[in-house]
């Protein structure tokens, strides 16, 4: 039964549509939105910001934010320095906080979350069991359970490359692990967000947990079936085929050093 569940769960979107952003301005009418990016993408933080305004959300759950960056946030705020001081966002590792801003602006009253997996617990995992590093219950979110082997071995394969293929292959298991908690961690906090607040939630994250097969919609389709939800992702150049989001917009990309010059 639970691997019937976990299939159902990780069903790709029926009917899955690419868009312009003028099509986010009809972008609501759901519990929670999943808006996907590439994270220093000004361009993607833009069309998030005008999703948002769609939707008026009650609440933001962030994956750059931990949940006690997020109680910091104030309930108002002169400009973009403010607002990131109290965040203490600077330092952070994530990409400038001048495009960011725009979402903040876009639902100054919403209720800010946090959703961010620490270096902590990122590092555990290594060592330890998903169930014991995950804050909240582990079995809702699938994660007491072994992927199929398949599955497994397509998520070391792009873990593999998104670090330029220069890890050693015995920590790839625990980069899939760290992946695993932070999708199940923006659920857990997604759901918690809408429980509070009475929604619409928007989650902000990396277009890569908002795939419906395996990413934190699937991790809250498993744990609350009952709540609808949306997914946006945002690509440069080309989108990945099949679709992996009921929406999708693709963008040019910006330009920025290579990335893998680091390992070499």
């Amino acid at each position: 039964m639970k691997w019937a569940l976990l299939s159902l769960a990780f069903a790709l979107p029926a009917q899955a549509t690419e868009i312009t952003p003028d099509g986010l301005d009809s972008l609501s009418g759901f519990d929670v939105a999943f808006l996907g990016e590439v994270h220093d993408h000004p361009g993607h933080h833009l069309n998030q910001a005008r999703a948002i305004r769609a939707i008026e959300p009650l609440a933001l759950v962030f994956e750059m934010l931990t949940g006690a960056q997020a109680a910091r946030a104030p309930s108002s705020w002169d400009n973009a320095e403010s607002l990131a001081s109290a965040l203490e966002w600077d330092g952070s590792g994530w990409p400038d906080f001048a495009i960011y801003y725009p979402i903040f602006q876009a639902a100054p009253e919403a209720r800010i979350y946090g959703a961010a997996v620490t270096r902590a617990q990122a590092r555990a995992l290594f060592g330890q069991a998903l169930p014991d590093v995950f804050e909240g219950d582990a079995e809702r979110f699938g994660l007491d359970q072994s992927l199929p082997t398949p599955e497994q071995a397509a998520r070391e394969t792009l873990q593999a490359e998104a670090h330029c293929n220069a890890l050693p292959v015995d920590l790839l298991p625990g980069m899939v692990a760290v992946q695993r908690l932070r999708d199940a961690e923006l659920a857990r906090v997604a759901e918690l967000a809408l429980q509070e607040t009475g929604g619409p939630v928007v989650v902000i994250t990396g277009t890569g947990h908002v795939r419906r097969d395996w990413g934190a919609p699937a991790a809250l389709a498993l744990a609350a079936p009952q709540i609808t939800t949306v997914t946006l992702g945002q690509y440069e150049m080309a989108a990945p085929d099949p679709a992996l989001t009921d929406f999708w917009i693709v963008t040019d990309a910006v330009a920025r050093d290579d990335p893998c010059a680091a390992f070499q």
